[in-house]
Order: C-alpha cells, then sequence, then structure tokens
C-alpha cells in the first residue's frame, strides 16, 4: 500500500516541478482547458448520470446543473485572480508577495457531489501550479475516474503532464487515503466529520469543513411567498445532498400561519404527527441518520418511511414540526434529505437563542438565513445581530441558501463546494475554500523609514482615565 501510493506522490511531484516554471498565462490556458472536461454538455451529463447510479443520491438533472454552475463561477473566479509571481505589493510597507506552489494536494471528496467536487479542487490546485491526487468516495470513485479521463485529454490539448491529477486506484481504501494524507504537501478534505478529524490528524497541514445544519429564520416582515420559493428551491435541489441546505426553518410567530401556507404552497407537505413518528422511526433507526433516507426524493422517502397523509407523491419537500433540540430531537440535527424542519418561537431575539441552541448541538460555524423584506437599517441591523451573536461564517439574506452559500451570480462569495467553518466547526479557516488556499506566499521586506512611537502615543487613552502609578 505504502508503495503503490509513494509511486503516486513522485509521479505528481515530477508533474508539479514540470509547470513550476509555467507564465500566469500558461497557468490559465491549462485551467480553462481543464475547466472544458467539466463544462462541455456532453461529459457533464455522462459524469451526472455516473454518479446518480453509482452513488444512488441525488437526481441527474441537479447534478448537471450544479456540475455547470459550480464549475463556470469558479472559472469566473479564477479568471480575475493572479497566482503566478507578484500577487500584491505596497510600496509603503517595502512589501511583496510572490505566489508559490505548496506541491502535492491530498483533496479528499464526498459521493454526494462525486462530479463537482473534484473539479473545485482540480482547477484550485493548477491555478496554482500544484499536483493533485484525489482520494474519492468509494461510491464516488467510478465517477471520479471518469472525470479524470476528461481532464487527462484536456492536459494533454495544452501540453501539460498528465500526472499533475490523478486519483487512488479502486477499489478506494482507508488505509491509502490515509498514507496519501500523510506523504502530501496539503489536505483538502471535503465530506464527513470523521474524514475530517483523519484530515487534522495526518500530520500535514490540512484544511477540512464542518457540518452542515443550515437554519433559516422567517421574520414578522417577510415576504412569505418569496422566501418559501427559495427554500423549496434551495430544499428540493439534488434532493438536499447540500450541507449548505436549509435543514430547519424558524419562523416567527406573527408570520407563522402565512410560512407554513406559503411553504405548503411551494410544495412542502407538512407532516401530521403520526406521520412524523413513522418518518423519525424510519431515519433514526438507532439514534443515528439512515443512509436509506439520504438524497431520496420526498415522494421515495415516504413510500419508504410508510407515511400515509395526502399530498406525499408529489412531495418536493416534507415538514415536521418541532419544539426542542440535541440528541433527543433527531430532527433538529442535519438530514441531507429533502425533510425541513420547522420551528414557531414569539419573536426574533427567540429565533436567534433557538438557533444557537441547535448549532450547539450540530451545525455551529456554518452559516444562517434570514428572510425579510424590512429594509435600510433595521434589516441592516438584524443581519449584524446574527452576524454578532451566532457561531456562523456566513449570514445569508433572502436567498436560496444552497445555491448562496456557495457562491452565486448574484452574491459576492467565492465559488466553492467547501466552506470553512471557523473553531466553531473545529475548523483552521472560516472563508469558502478558494484558491489562496493552495498557495505558498514568499514575502520580500525591504527597509524603510523607521519610525518609533512613544510611550505616550500608544497608551494615551489609558493615561487620560488612569494615573501612572
Amino acid at each position: 500500500m505504502t508503495a503503490m501510493v509513494e509511486t503516486l506522490i513522485k509521479k505528481a511531484r515530477d508533474a508539479q516541478h514540470a509547470i513550476d516554471g509555467y507564465t500566469q498565462a500558461q497557468v490559465d490556458l491549462m485551467v480553462q482547458s481543464v475547466a472544458w472536461a467539466m463544462l462541455e454538455p456532453e461529459r457533464n451529463r455522462h459524469l451526472a448520470e455516473l454518479a446518480v447510479r453509482d452513488s444512488g443520491v441525488g437526481n441527474i438533472d441537479d447534478k448537471f446543473a450544479k456540475n455547470f454552475r459550480k464549475t463556470l463561477g469558479l472559472v469566473r473566479d479564477l479568471k480575475r485572480a493572479v497566482s503566478v509571481g507578484v500577487i500584491d505589493e505596497d510600496l509603503a510597507l517595502g512589501i511583496t508577495e510572490i505566489a508559490r506552489p505548496v506541491g502535492v494536494v491530498a483533496a479528499i471528496t464526498p459521493s454526494t457531489n462525486p462530479g463537482a467536487t473534484p473539479i473545485n479542487k482540480i482547477l484550485n490546485a493548477l491555478k496554482c501550479r500544484n499536483a493533485i491526487i484525489i482520494a474519492p468516495s468509494p461510491k464516488g470513485a467510478s465517477t471520479c475516474q471518469q472525470l479524470l479521463t476528461y481532464v487527462h485529454v484536456q492536459l494533454g490539448k495544452v501540453g501539460a503532464p498528465i500526472d499533475l491529477v490523478q486519483m487512488l486506484p479502486m477499489p478506494i481504501s482507508k488505509e491509502a487515503t490515509t498514507e496519501l494524507m500523510k506523504l502530501a504537501d496539503l489536505v483538502v478534505a471535503t465530506g464527513s466529520q470523521s474524514n475530517i478529524r483523519q484530515a487534522y490528524s495526518s500530520g500535514t497541514p490540512a484544511f477540512g469543513v464542518g457540518a452542515g445544519n443550515v437554519a433559516v429564520i422567517i421574520d414578522e416582515w417577510a415576504d412569505c411567498n418569496s422566501a418559501a420559493e427559495k427554500i423549496a428551491k434551495s430544499k428540493a435541489f439534488d434532493n438536499a445532498t447540500s450541507c449548505s441546505s436549509e435543514n430547519g426553518v424558524v419562523i416567527v410567530s406573527s408570520a407563522y400561519d402565512r410560512a407554513i401556507e406559503s411553504l405548503k404552497s411551494a410544495g412542502g407537505v407538512l407532516l401530521t404527527e403520526e406521520d412524523r413518528a413513522r418518518l423519525q422511526a424510519f431515519m433514526f433507526p438507532d439514534g443515528k441518520l439512515s443512509s436509506q433516507a439520504v438524497a431520496q426524493s420526498a415522494p421515495e422517502i415516504s413510500r419508504r418511511a410508510g407515511l400515509k397523509g395526502p399530498g406525499l407523491e408529489v412531495a418536493r419537500f416534507l415538514m415536521v414540526r418541532e419544539t426542542g433540540w440535541g440528541p433527543g430531537h433527531p430532527f433538529s440535527g442535519e438530514k441531507l434529505s429533502p425533510i425541513l424542519t420547522v420551528w414557531e418561537v414569539p419573536d426574533f431575539d427567540s429565533a436567534i437563542d433557538l438557533v444557537r441552541n441547535v448549532y450547539a448541538f450540530q451545525g455551529a460555524g456554518h452559516s444562517v438565513g434570514l428572510h425579510s423584506v424590512k429594509s435600510g437599517v433595521a434589516l441592516e441591523e438584524r443581519a449584524r445581530a446574527l452576524a454578532e451573536r451566532l457561531p456562523v461564517a456566513r449570514v445569508i439574506v433572502n436567498q436560496a441558501h444552497a445555491i448562496a452559500t456557495g457562491g452565486s451570480f448574484d452574491n459576492g462569495l467565492p465559488f466553492s463546494l467547501s466552506m470553512g467553518c471557523g473553531t466553531w466547526g473545529r475548523n483552521n479557516f472560516s472563508e469558502n475554500l478558494n484558491y489562496r488556499h493552495y498557495l505558498n506566499i514568499t514575502r520580500i521586506a525591504r527597509p524603510i523609514p523607521e519610525v518609533v512611537p512613544s510611550v505616550d502615543d500608544l497608551l494615551s487613552e489609558y493615561f487620560e482615565k488612569f494615573d501612572r502609578g
């Protein structure tokens, strides 16, 4: 096992050294060529079909759309970026920053996005003149293998070494993945929390992501129809495979009835208490989420769980009422399925308190959503309150959460499928994983005129209030 991984690493290092001297123009041409491996419609469709066939999760049309949109947005971001030579210069401070590769990247990717996540990491790595070796989820390995076939053709077209992009041979094993992480120069891990912990304990510098369990707040000022359409679009997309998909909605009492009716009109079915009990028994048979429910459609989940209420055969998503949070309330956690937990609270402050409690159970660091049409200062104050009082790295205002959180053409976040959750989520970064995380930066420091401050200047506010004793 070790010898096999060492061979992959050596081939990757040789390939990386071959492009270490590439100009920005050469790098950008290589990135654009490799992006076409996914953006070409027939290849994208084939990858989407493979992903659903072999992983058994999501749906083909949404995989196709995700593959295209996420890759297109990333290429837009990368086209604007400088990743070779001088990337910043401050003449006043005498500092020049030079972009340098990190070397060989080990990329851990999940079965929920077996095409979109690998191509995202491949493009970011190549943009920074790195080689990359992917350790896909076993269920996503066939999709990744086919993607790499396309990628190698595109690398060949621009004369770049195909060993810049490799993957572990199938069948994918934990032993090989562990060895890869130990021998690489950087690990970028997306997937289960056990994989993230393994990445952090590998002894190699690593970026890993936190758990999702997104809650969104509908306040008393919300346009409930607009909010419901956005939530439904996000919740149902690809059968809720995204960690950014809404897992719960917290509704202020004065908007509750309107919001529920709007969610029903958008395709949601609010379960009876009997069906809620049946669904819980099916989804959490041993207190843990069953794979039988993950990323299946709402009608399929209803069939498997034996639900009996009306409208289930055409539902876009299912809704369950909840009053608590924590291990005794499994619907308060991440469900990775089109199941939306609904809480009712008396006011906005109570909504913040509830979300904080939910995130103390699961989801701290990821993000929170707000639906409100109050304009100007009032809306800004509420968004700021969420940003300052909740353990979240992102506050998403009036947007479909799963589409917005990982970057969108109508917000300024970088396109990514890997969301850092800060120390709240046991991560070492709180941004969307982007190309800068794949860089080393060397700084040139030059002498500048010396300016030495006085103690009186630096401690002036203190000295105004207190004596010097």
